[in-house]
């Protein structure tokens, strides 16, 4: 029963119906479930098996028909009739080519039973034998060189597709190009033959894939005759012969155009389609454009297609007319149903075709007669009759009696139907009304043109039962709010039984307009809301029973996604980042996952391309293949929202796939054709595509450009350089930059010719003063227009109407002798190779060697503008006198000293380079109240002329500031200043001037007096407030004024308060410790004792006194500390203790020893003593030994009193000065700690190794330069100003 269910059911009740009770004496209509193709075609030694299987209840039975005559398969020789349950198949052996054309024609198969007869396609069965190709005598074929020409092929027919293959002899396959083309028919076509095709040997191969043969055709002997002109002529096409043709293509299939043209040069084919655009994502072009292929046609493809042959004589061309039409295809199936009494039954049966199809019904295999309605032929005798009929004619064949309950037995063959109106047809469909179990049939819709034929076979069953819901009772459904809920009543019966659905209350539910039905008798509730929670009642009623069924609907929140992803543009290599946050019923578990391109995206293992987190989704290092939709997907199992965004991946374009090279004539001008597939752009449009080139021979592995093209273009003719191996490279770009440069092309070469270019910077200046060296730039190597270049050079004096003097070098310079001193000459210099010369150079003026200027620039004067500038004047010098090119003047000036005092030591120089056409120069930063000397020479490219002198000096100027201002607190309404002059007097000073304001009430009225003393340091101020801070400013004085202020801040004692240590700390060594403090910002300088007092029984030593330290020192050392003692440390202002505190020295303590052997001894000191005392005396005698020889001796001592003006100038300009006429040598401040020495103690100047450049500050500070220095002078100090030396080259053009 269960497999009675599985035919009969699945279209009505959608599912497996295992639950209802079926009586089990219900039958199965015959079904067919295998069948032979339509079309069936057999070689020789092949078996023929025709198939035919069917299920049903009862067992079905099979009878076959050979072109419309009854075929008994057990009755032919050679026949096995297949024994399997189900089948009527048959095997047909022992095969050969009569036997096969025997049994060729078309094919049915019925299976039938009690219920009705179904029945199978047509089936054609074709035989082939064995192909052969007839026998001919092959003639040779004469043409001469230049002319076209058709090798045919001809092949024996086949119904199988078949293949060609031209080869010769040695079966090599026959080379194939746009010149020489195998056509669809298996014909060679030559549109113009060349004598390298004179062979003998063209064979036509045929393979038959149905018979596994190859047969060949008689070789064809292709004779060429030479000739020493080939004619030209335009296109003439060979295939197709006339100017149009029409054609028929199906639907679904391909359709295939060919043009194969002759013509010399050989012609070019173009396809077009007036009728509209070309599909170009179905269509190909083959055989060197000579076939065009279009895929899966369809009716929009109708119309016209033109190809076009193309020379450069012109044109020839042919139309296709295409129509499309297609063979029968379904819109509407019949489909098998079971029924119940007294139901009206549709059968319905649409197809569409070009041509329109023409539909035909059967019933049980016999054709219904005309397209009116059909009785159940009781009366007529129709379907009774047909019956016995065909009952009657079984018992005449012989073949087994079947009982027939039901009304329809197995068809006769040719019979039809008789009209009646139970049955009827309107508009293909086959309709019956008020069926009943006696109606029960198999029915056949067939529709058939002149491109095929299509069949179905659906039963109609009718049968009568009780009304059964097969729904479980009391299911529960969900779903979430504005969605959708579907409440299943599936009922079964026959009659079909009728289903309502009721609310609790027992009233229709239909009254909403929410609520819909479906005929399957499932209940749809649209835009659920929260009060449709509740019990819904199913009830299912035929003319038997009725039945009733209660479904549960619970309405949960909607899932909602609050925040989605939004679509980005990234670029490639960056990353992205998608958020998407959504609520959900929280009585339901949720999930939130994320898809790329309808795909689930999970986190890859150890790779962090994808990082999904928190409602997150990133992407890590972009690329191209990632860009798409991105969908954040939330959901529970009711209900699923999406989110989508988009990505896009931008960035430079991808590589150009391919380049192709044509026009290849065209390389005698130096042009070729250079066209390309377009690049991937990459989600931003190209904007162009760069053309480069290289050259193996010449410069392997460097690209040159040959120019840019815009984006929208794909193909351009390049204009070459003669004798240049060209091998292109192609480089899409768009604002993201430049993309990888598409595969090499093949490699072209020019032909030479004479160089198009001569050399340029042309220039002929001499090196000696007898000579002219006459140089160029060189071509580069693909301007040469040849393997080789060489450069004609001509020279000839400037003025002179005489033979040129020329001589032919290779490298890129020519010396001339034997020349005056700075003549002009007039050069050309001008490119030859193999094939000529350049064109005709320009002339360019040289000049012979110069020699130095012979003449010194007359000075004119010297004009002060101010205390540190001048304008130096000067004659132009007499361009004879020059001997060479005036490249302009140097002058140079160095300071001399003060005019208070002269310098004896040599200072730097500083320089100024004018040009040639300036005749002054302004010379700025000089010190004023100072002499210096001066010098003007011209120069040229040899060098410097002599030089032109003259000494001035400056007048005076402001001093600079002082140098140290300090204030030291004397009482509480008193201050004692103390400074020092300024390093700069500029002059000579005149005094001081000292003001102060206070500061902290507001007020702004200056206090200022003059000092008239020059040589005062010092100055006390009285009657301060005591509670005021002031602001101090002291100026040095000249008689061109005041100089720069130095300034100072603070107040008297009273305002310094307390005399408190701020952040005071002590550190001990082994033998002193070291007191630091901070000052105290704003506090004035006082002075006060510190006393180091040993404690405990531990002091040992001589008592230590207080010493005297000033605030401002801010640290002091002590020595000569006992070590492992302990000390406390007094800060005292007289006897008022400011700051008491305790260190303790590092070390080991004295201890008493007693005596432990001679080393005690006084004898034994005694010889230690002496033998370091001979020591130290023979390192002294070394000492003074090294020192002699190379070494500098130190001038007396009134040389060493030098001018203390003497200061180091900068190279090229003057600037900063360090003055002080105060201080003697060797002056400096006191150290606190005395652990500074003056430079002349010991550091003599003989450790700075031999030759000595020194010079002193006023204050007599060694500020010198040397050459030679040791690695101490590194360490700065005092010892380096920086100057120029081995090290420090200063570059001085003296």
């Amino acid at each position: 029963m269960a497999m009675a269910l599985r035919y009969l059911w699945p279209l009505l009740l959608c599912s497996p119906c295992l639950l209802i009770q079926i009586p089990e004496e219900l039958m199965e209509p015959p079904v067919i479930t295998e069948q032979s193709p339509r079309r069936l075609v057999v070689f020789p030694t092949d078996d023929i098996s025709l198939k035919c299987e069917a299920s049903g209840k009862p067992e079905v039975e099979f009878r076959w028909t050979h072109d419309g005559v009854h075929f008994k398969p057990k009755e032919e020789l050679g026949v096995t009739v297949h024994q399997e349950p189900h089948s009527g198949s048959f095997t047909i052996t022992g095969n050969n080519s009569n036997f096969a054309q025997r049994f060729q024609g078309t094919y049915r198969c019925f299976a039938s039973n009690k219920l009705g007869t179904a029945m199978s396609h047509e089936i054609q069965l074709m035989a082939e034998g064995a192909p052969k190709w007839p026998k001919e005598t092959v003639k040779p074929v004469e043409v001469e060189e230049g002319e076209s020409v058709i090798l045919p092929c001809h092949p024996p027919p086949s119904a199988e597709p078949l293949r060609i293959y031209w080869m010769n002899s040695k079966i090599l396959h026959i080379k194939q190009d746009e010149r020489v083309t195998m056509g669809q028919n298996g014909n060679l076509y030559f549109a113009n033959v060349l004598t390298s095709d004179n062979h003998s040997d063209y064979i036509c191969n045929a393979h038959f894939p149905g018979t596994r043969t190859i047969i060949q055709k008689e070789p064809i002997d292709l004779r060429v005759k030479a000739t020493n002109s080939m004619i030209s002529r335009k296109p003439r096409l060979l295939f197709p012969t006339n100017s149009s043709s029409h054609l028929v293509a199906l639907q679904g299939q391909p359709l295939i155009l060919e043009c194969i043209a002759e013509g010399f040069p050989t012609p070019t084919i173009k396809w077009l389609r007036p009728s509209g655009p070309m599909p170009s994502d179905r269509v190909t072009y083959q055989n060197h454009n000579k076939t065009l292929q279009l895929l899966n046609v369809g009716e929009e493809d109708d119309g016209e297609y033109r190809c076009l042959a193309e020379n450069s004589l012109g044109s020839d061309r042919h139309a296709y007319y295409v129509t499309v039409e297609a063979a029968p295809y379904w819109l509407q199936k019949p489909q098998s149903h079971l029924y119940g009494p007294g139901e009206t039954v549709r059968l319905d049966c649409q197809v569409q075709g070009r041509p329109q199809p023409e539909v035909t019904w059967r019933i049980n295999g016999i054709p219904v007669e005309g397209e009116r309605a059909l009785g159940r032929g009781r009366e007529h005798g129709g379907p009774w009759r047909l019956w016995e009929m065909e009952r009657s004619m079984r018992r005449g064949l012989g073949e087994p009696h079947c009982p027939a309950p039901g009304p329809w037995g197995p068809p006769a063959a040719h019979t039809e139907l008789a009209k009646d109106q139970k049955y009827r047809i309107q508009r293909g469909a086959l309709i019956l009304s008020n069926v009943q179990p006696s109606d029960t049939m198999v029915t056949q819709c067939e529709a058939r043109n002149r491109h095929g034929v299509l069949l179905a076979n659906a039963y109609i069953y009718v049968v009568q039962l009780p009304a059964k819901i097969l729904t479980p009772d009391n299911e529960t459904y969900m779903a979430v709010e504005g969605s959708t809920a579907y409440l299943l009543c599936k009922a079964f019966g026959a009659p079909v039984p009728s289903v309502q659905w009721l609310d609790k209350e027992g009233k229709t539910v239909l009254q909403d307009e929410r609520f819909f039905p479906y005929t399957d008798g499932t209940l749809g509730i649209r835009d659920l809301q929260a009060n449709d929670t509740g019990h819904y009642f199913c009830q299912a009623a035929n003319d038997q029973n009725n039945v009733t069924i209660v479904a549960n609907l619970q309405v949960k929140d909607a899932t909602q996604i609050t925040q989605g992803p939004r679509s980005a543009i990234e670029k490639k290599g960056s990353r992205v980042t998608f958020t998407c946050q959504a609520s959900f019923d929280p009585s339901l578990e949720h999930s939130i996952t994320w898809r790329g391109d309808g795909h689930n995206l999970q986190e890859l293992g150890d790779s962090d391309k994808y990082i999904i987190e928190d409602g997150r989704l990133v992407i890590h290092s972009l690329d191209y293949s990632d860009q798409g939709n991105y969908s954040c997907v939330a959901g529970t199992k009711l209900d699923v929202v999406e989110s989508r965004a988009e990505l896009l991946v931008v960035g430079s374009p991808g590589p150009v796939p391919q380049l192709e090279l044509s026009d290849h004539h065209l390389l005698k001008q130096s042009q070729v054709r250079l066209s390309w597939s377009p690049a991937d752009d990459h989600n931003a449009p190209i904007e162009k595509y760069d053309i480069e080139f290289e050259d193996k021979e010449m410069a392997p592995e460097k690209w040159y450009s040959l120019g840019k093209v815009p984006g929208n273009q794909t193909s351009t003719t390049l204009k070459l350089s003669p004798y240049v191996h060209y091998t292109f490279r192609v480089t899409a770009i768009n604002k993201y930059g430049p993309g990888e440069p598409s595969p090499a092309s093949e490699t072209v070469v020019t032909p030479e010719a004479a160089p198009e270019k001569n050399p340029v910077d042309v220039k002929g200046e001499g090196n000696e003063t007898n000579n002219m060296v006459v140089t160029w730039k060189p071509l580069k190597w693909m301007d040469w227009n040849a393997p080789q270049v060489q450069y004609r050079v001509q020279w000839r004096p400037q003025g002179t109407r005489g033979t040129w003097q020329e001589q032919i070098v290779s490298d890129p310079f020519l010396v001339v002798s034997n020349t005056s001193t700075f003549v002009p000459y007039e050069i050309k210099v001008q490119a030859v190779n193999s094939q000529g010369k350049g064109p005709e150079p320009p002339i360019t003026i040289g000049y012979s060697g110069e020699d130095y200027p012979q003449a010194s620039p007359e000075l004119e004067g010297i004009k002060i503008l101010n205390s540190s500038t001048v304008l130096v004047r000067w004659w132009p010098v007499d361009p004879a006198l020059v001997k060479g090119h005036l490249r302009g003047y140097n002058v140079t000036y160095w300071w001399e000293g003060s005019q208070r005092k002269h310098s004896k030591r040599h200072v730097h120089k500083g320089h100024m380079v004018v040009p040639a056409n300036a005749t002054s120069a302004i010379l700025g930063g000089l010190r004023p109240y100072s002499f210096y000397h001066l010098e003007v020479q011209a120069f040229n490219g040899r060098g410097l002329g002599p030089a032109s002198e003259m000494t001035f000096h400056t007048p005076e100027g402001v001093p600079g500031h002082p140098e140290a201002l300090h204030l030291e607190c004397q009482s509480n309404t008193s201050l004692l200043l103390h400074w020092q002059p300024p390093l700069s007097h500029n002059g000579v000073l005149t005094g001081y001037v000292l003001s102060y304001h206070p500061l902290d009430n507001g007020g702004k009225e200056q206090l200022s007096f003059d000092l008239p003393d020059p040589e005062l340091r010092s100055h006390n101020l009285s009657n301060l407030s005591p509670q005021l801070r002031y602001r101090f400013q002291l100026q040095a004085t000249t008689k061109e004024g005041p100089g720069e202020a130095i300034v100072r801040e603070g107040g008297t004692m009273a305002l310094a308060g307390n005399r408190s240590f701020g952040n005071i700390s002590a550190m001990a060594g082994e033998n002193y410790s070291v007191v630091s403090w901070v000052p105290r910002e704003g506090r004035c300088n006082f002075g006060f004792q510190i006393w180091f007092k040993a404690l405990g029984d531990e002091k040992m030593g001589a008592r230590l006194t207080p010493q005297s330290v000033s605030y401002n020192q801010s640290s002091y050392t002590q020595w000569d500390l006992q070590p492992d003692t302990h000390y406390e440390i007094h800060l005292l202002k007289e006897t008022v203790l400011l700051h008491q505190m305790a260190v303790k020295t590092n070390g080991t303590s004295h201890v008493r020893l007693p005596p432990a052997g001679f080393t005690t001894e006084g004898w034994f000191i005694g010889f230690v003593s002496a033998a370091v005392l001979l020591l130290l005396v023979l390192l002294i005698l070394c000492f003074i030994k090294r020192s002699k020889g190379g070494k500098y001796s130190v001038k007396d001592k009134e040389d060493t009193q030098v001018d203390s003006e003497a200061r180091p100038m900068k190279d090229e300009t003057f600037g900063e000065y360090s003055d002080n006429e105060e201080k003697a040598f060797g002056s400096s401040q006191p150290s606190l700690n005395g652990d500074i020495k003056p430079l002349g103690s010991d550091d003599s100047l003989a450790d700075y190794g031999g030759s000595v450049d020194v010079q002193f500050n006023e204050d007599g500070s060694f500020i010198g330069q040397y050459s030679g220095k040791k690695e101490k002078e590194a360490t700065g100090g005092n010892d380096s100003s920086g100057a120029a030396s081995p090290i420090n080259p200063a570059g001085t053009l003296e």
